[in-house]
């Protein structure tokens, strides 16, 4: 696989990236107005839900995004939680931060519901107050190693197989996969040549991300691969 297509995949992996040498030229210097931004109620919960199969999202809870950050739109009772991120959970190095287009349909397990998406709300709240990108990079950091924010718990993982959303800019649709969340030393055998398992360090959340692609979306029907 070519440095290109490696970077565009950790790029279109759940909103996240790694550091380019050239920063790429961004088509959103900063956030978009609100509406943008925002989705009808139903078509959002049905988006979220297409995170993970049926047997678990459709026992999750759901939040969407709302005008003063996320809210819940159905209460579950398996502990897993679905939402979709938006653009400014992904890679501060990238030209898609504020992309009012992207849309990241994502299902917590109850371990990262608790330690994961603390962060995601927090981030959210900063992007609909107004802070920067700058900002918004520092004060997560600085809230994390304050232990204001907490790291991964032991376990943290999370369903991305929806073949609905749209993850960054032209490389929007990817593979069904699902991600695990570990301390920033961590190691599986990632990025080796053969190796199932992509992951980069993701130096804001202070974390270790670590992708897994399986062979089916949510609604069971087969990845079939394609060229960007």
């Amino acid at each position: 696989m070519s440095n290109r297509h490696t970077l565009a995949l950790l790029t279109a992996l759940c909103l996240y990236g790694t550091a380019h040498a050239q920063p790429a030229k961004t088509s959103f210097p900063k956030m978009m107005p609100l509406d943008q931004y925002l989705m009808e109620r139903n078509a959002e919960i049905t988006l979220a839900r297409s995170a993970a199969p049926p047997s678990i999202s459709t026992d999750a809870d759901v939040l969407i995004l709302g005008r003063h950050g996320y809210e819940t739109a159905s209460k579950g009772k398996n502990g897993f939680l679905c939402y979709v991120e938006r653009a400014w959970h992904g890679d501060p190095d990238g030209p898609d931060f504020w992309d009012p287009r992207v849309r990241g349909p994502i299902c917590l397990n109850p371990a990262a519901v608790r330690s994961v998406l603390p962060v995601t709300k927090r981030k959210t709240d900063l992007a609909l107050g107004g802070a920067t990108k700058e900002q918004v990079v520092s004060r997560i950091s600085s809230s994390i190693e304050k232990k204001e924010l907490p790291l991964p718990e032991v376990g943290a993982m999370c369903y991305m197989l929806s073949s609905k959303g749209w993850l960054a800019g032209a490389n929007s649709h990817w593979h069904p996969h699902l991600m695990f969340y570990l301390p920033e030393t961590a190691a599986w055998g990632e990025n080796l040549p053969g190796s199932p398992v992509l992951s980069f360090k993701d130096h804001m959340d202070h974390l270790t991300l670590f992708m897994v692609p399986v062979k089916k979306w949510s609604d069971g029907t087969p990845d079939v691969p394609h060229e960007h």
